[in-house]
């Protein structure tokens, strides 16, 4: 394995923003810290929530050139314990003042790392807690693992205007122990994370606990297989991308790379070089939001479904990745900046990686009759993060392809969420899957904003449908079947599901721009496996998610549309997001479009999921329709065999 660029990320190539989308640099978030603390006086009893980039106006990046002056402006959000309230703002750091300052009333920012933290001492000092354990024969709280949840809204009195989180809580047998292995069912704690200090325990019963481990590493594993030979990948003249700071250049592909500590890795500018020209196709990408709704109704567990990027950030809990672990071959990191709790930087080396990877066949044909065989090899650019929320991991990795594809692929891995359950009895919203150990049913739903630009900001966006051809005189035979397009012209048009059982898909096209047949150009979102959700219509979590119960969305973009769930989930009671942004169901017609799409996982638990997780993958995928002229790869040169001289052909094998 070869690390390419000495390992160089993109904060160690270069001391200062060069573009208007660079992310913040860990000087510039310190520096608008130090300007808002000064001009707004601020306690110290404030928590900052977010300080990243505000991103400048579209046509101010799409007019961009290289050198030219630009305000660089920092958006951060406070949260003041003292007098519970949320402030947003936003700091010119060029011209080093605070140039916008709004109190909000009634929101909750997301939960910060060091509330986490604060949170789990407060919980394993409290008297009553500890009473609990003992109750239960635990005599060492340092052994218990406490885990705050956000709490939701379920619209009871005691918890309004307050900011809670409740713990789940499990027993390690050691430092280095799988504490998923022994929950401590049925005993949860109600935190206010203003006051920092323990609302009210709810203790459901004493049920024994899980009596097995629950142990994978390495240390833990008796004997490992001896039949795996090494598996090398290299690039003896180095990987075929460039990077100069964020801007990313491979073949034909023109991108740049972002990441903030709510979505974690944004995709921005994406183009494709073709005909002498970088030709737009999306201009931003990344997660919105997603959440993790369980199907247990009892005890405390139906509180149980959780914002992972909108209510806890999955950026700020994005992964250091490791060559030869997460990444394999020759690989280029970007950094990521985030700030804490205090408006401190803090630096997550590694957090994005880039590769390529030999992806099988491009295309292929061999003429029988003269026995000429042509086959090219197909490659692709992968930039992938890696996150841990809790128990569970969530791989993000965006693929680009030759040909024009463009692929989202989530890996999920990790401990599947457990439960204790007294002996002999059969869960029936979970899976037995150790003694003593229930894993209950649940779902992952991801929002992906898309914000398309196919060959400019004026696109439509049209549902295709496969029919089959009624008997009659246009299909004799019976066999006749065609695909039907129908455009989307409105918002509320534009809330579809899918439909594998026609063939379903959506076509993003641009009218104005046609391709050498005269027509239309376009990319089409090809769904995967998705699913949709089995929650009530009225129930907390579908009127706080209803992102869920469409898997299309589209919107005419607006630069404060953001998030499928609304700027401040956490604690919400419901309406925020994708149904307050469609409510006037506004043109999405020949227009600059942005397109939501929601993925759903089903996770009915497996034994084979424990102690941990095998990745399960799902994803999406951008396809050019009529972007191109002709099949776009035809150039891709043939892969010479490493015995070419000797058997005087091209490689090909798939």
């Amino acid at each position: 394995m070869i690390i390419s660029e000495g390992n160089r990320t993109a904060t160690e190539t270069r001391q200062s923003p060069f573009h208007p989308l660079d992310p913040l640099t860990a000087e510039e978030i310190v520096e608008a810290t130090r300007i808002l603390t000064s001009e707004r006086a601020l306690g110290t009893r404030v928590r900052f929530e977010t300080i990243v980039l505000k991103e400048p106006d579209k046509a101010d990046v799409l007019g961009y050139k290289a050198g030219s002056p630009f305000d660089r402006r920092a958006f951060v959000v406070v949260l003041d314990n003292d007098d519970k309230v949320t402030y947003e703002a936003i700091v010119s750091l060029d011209q080093g003042r605070v140039i916008d300052w709004k109190r909000l009333q009634g929101v909750q920012p997301r939960i910060m790392l060091d509330e986490f933290l604060e949170c789990e001492a407060v919980v394993k000092a409290d008297p009553d807690f500890r009473a609990a354990l003992r109750k239960r024969g635990i005599t060492d709280p340092d052994l218990v693992m406490v885990e705050p949840w956000s709490a939701g809204n379920f619209g009871y009195a005691e918890e309004e205007g307050r900011r809670l989180v409740l713990t789940r809580n499990f027993l390690r047998a050691g430092p280095n122990d799988n504490g998923y292995a022994r929950p401590i069912e049925g005993l949860g704690v109600f935190v206010d994370l203003n006051a920092m200090e323990v609302m009210r325990i709810d203790d459901y019963g004493v049920v024994p606990l899980a009596p097995n481990d629950g142990n994978y590493a390495s240390e833990f594993v008796g004997e490992f297989r001896q039949d795996l030979k090494p598996l090398e990948i290299t690039q003896p003249q180095g990987p075929s991308f460039t990077v100069d700071g964020y801007g990313v250049t491979w073949q034909k592909w023109h991108l740049r790379v972002g990441f903030t500590p709510r979505e974690g890795l944004v995709i921005h500018t994406v183009g494709y070089e073709d005909q002498g020209r970088i030709r737009p196709i999306l201009y931003r990408a990344a997660l919105s939001d997603m959440v993790v709704p369980y199907g247990e109704p009892g005890k405390d567990h139906y509180r149980k479904n959780a914002f992972d990027a909108g209510e806890y950030g999955i950026g700020s809990l994005t992964n250091s990745l490791t060559l030869g672990c997460d990444c394999l071959g020759e690989i280029y990191y970007f950094d990521a900046n985030l700030n804490d709790g205090k408006g401190g930087a803090v630096t997550i080396p590694n957090a994005v990686c880039m590769h390529e990877e030999d992806y099988g066949i491009l295309w292929k044909h061999t003429d029988w009759r003269n026995g000429n065989v042509e086959v090219r090899r197909s490659r692709r650019l992968v930039i992938s993060s890696i996150a841990t929320v809790g128990n569970y991991e969530y791989g993000f990795f965006w693929y680009f392809y030759q040909d024009g594809t463009i692929q989202h692929e989530v890996k999920l891995t990790g401990i599947i969420n457990t439960a204790g359950i007294e002996e002999g009895e059969t869960p029936k919203y979970g899976t037995l899957v150790a003694p003593g150990l229930n894993a209950h049913i649940h779902q992952h739903f991801f929002s992906f904003r898309l914000d398309m630009s196919v060959d400019g900001e004026s696109n439509t966006v049209y549902e295709v449908n496969t029919l089959a051809e009624p008997p009659g005189p246009d299909n004799p035979h019976g066999n006749a079947f065609y695909a039907e397009a129908t455009p989307l012209k409105t918002e509320i048009e534009a809330q579809r599901v899918v439909d594998p059982l026609s063939g379903r898909y959506w076509v993003v096209t641009n009218p104005s721009a046609k391709n050498a047949l005269g027509s239309p150009v376009g990319y089409k979102l090809m769904p995967g496996e998705n699913i949709l959700p089995f929650a009530q219509p009225n129930s907390s979590i579908i009127k706080r998610a209803g992102f869920m119960a469409k898997h299309l969305w589209v919107t005419p973009y607006a630069p404060d549309e953001t998030a499928a769930t609304g700027a401040y989930p956490n604690q919400h009671r419901g309406g925020a997001g994708l149904p307050e942004y469609t409510r006037n169901d506004r043109n999405v017609e020949d227009t600059d479009v942005v397109v939501w799409y929601t993925l759903g996982y089903h996770h009915v638990p497996r034994p084979e999921d424990w102690p941990i997780s095998p990745v399960a993958y799902c994803g999406f995928s951008l396809k050019p329709v009529g972007f191109f002229d002709t099949n776009p790869v035809l150039d891709v040169p043939p892969s010479v065999h490493s015995n070419a001289a000797s058997h005087g052909c091209h490689c090909n094998h798939g």
